[in-house]
């Protein structure tokens, strides 16, 4: 079973965690009773495991898709980059996936660590990884890629931005995960944009829970360029830190009801706006779990995602 068999049936139903730095952290994701055990009785399509930044983290990407794979619960997705990287050892990593079961794969340029200019690489777009990938596994691997409905930040436009994707379906991708966007309006813009310019591949949404004021800026702002529309602009606002979120021990006296009340409407905001995006037409909502079970399973259930199966 693949993910491809899936989208062409129904929306699919997946999660997205990433490899901690930590034994402890590992523990608590892998371990006996951990979230990813815990992710299993919502019964997603499959779970997607991130790099750290830049590329790096690698070896605890593959120890959490071992795991996932030896459970057998459900299809283990890497994300794989250019950053770093020879053609050589690109081959190499992609095949150490796939003698560990792994064939499925979310292909990316990567975010450039802090002062980079380039890849580092051979590669340097995600465009070159997907071909590249073809030409050397050919159907061996399903590939997903990323889509900005924004536009990347590091693109020149978004007319190019969607160009570029047309070119990742040519050269053999599979589905699209999109980036981050709560921008509704701007989203169904770029889902008939796309659509106009023969982007046939189904569209798998990536929603981030919004639990945290720093998290939720910084998501926003520190890489992706996402425009925050009034409504979340106004939980925020309303429940601000003061002096703000950023500070470790802000002199707020209501810190601890301020972030019960940001959470409550956050997650109240993020479920409607898993209805809107549901009714686009999409062809699946990916979550963010960020390594945690409680929150995002209320919001799977209270949105309805816990049906789609």
């Amino acid at each position: 079973m693949s993910v491809m068999d899936i989208l062409d049936k129904r929306a699919a139903f997946s999660f997205e965690v990433f490899p901690p730095k930590t034994d402890v952290g590992m523990e608590k994701l892998c371990g006996e009773g951990g979230v990813l055990e815990k992710l299993y009785t919502l019964n997603p399509d499959y779970i997607s495991c991130t790099y750290g930044a830049g590329g790096t983290n690698v070896g605890k990407n593959l120890e959490v898709l071992d795991k996932i794979v030896k459970d057998g619960k459900t299809i283990g997705v890497t994300h794989f980059t250019c950053i770093g990287n020879t053609k050589e050892g690109i081959k190499e990593q992609l095949q150490t996936y796939l003698d560990h079961g792994i064939n499925h794969m979310l292909a990316l340029r990567g975010d450039l660590p802090f002062g980079w200019t380039g890849t580092g690489g051979d590669l340097h777009y995600a465009t070159e990884l997907v071909k590249f990938v073809r030409q050397e596994f050919g159907d061996k691997f399903t590939i997903a890629v990323a889509g900005s409905p924004e536009g990347h930040i590091a693109c020149r436009s978004l007319e190019a931005d969607i160009a570029f994707l047309k070119q990742k379906q040519d050269n053999g991708a599979d589905y699209i995960m999109t980036q981050l966007c709560w921008d509704m309006d701007q989203f169904r813009y770029w889902l008939d944009a796309i659509r106009a310019a023969g982007i046939w591949m189904p569209v798998d949404v990536g929603i981030m829970p919004i639990l945290d004021q720093a998290a939720t800026i910084n998501m926003a702002l520190s890489r992706n360029g996402c425009v925050m529309p009034r409504a979340l602009c106004e939980i925020i606002s309303k429940n601000w830190i003061f002096p703000n979120p950023f500070v470790k021990d802000p002199f707020d006296a209501d810190v601890e009801g301020k972030k019960a009340s940001f959470k409550a409407a956050g997650i109240e905001y993020t479920i409607n706006q898993i209805d809107e995006y549901r009714a686009c037409g999409i062809n699946g909502i990916h979550l963010y779990a960020l390594n945690k079970y409680e929150d995002v399973a209320y919001i799977a259930k209270e949105a309805g995602l816990l049906d789609l199966i």
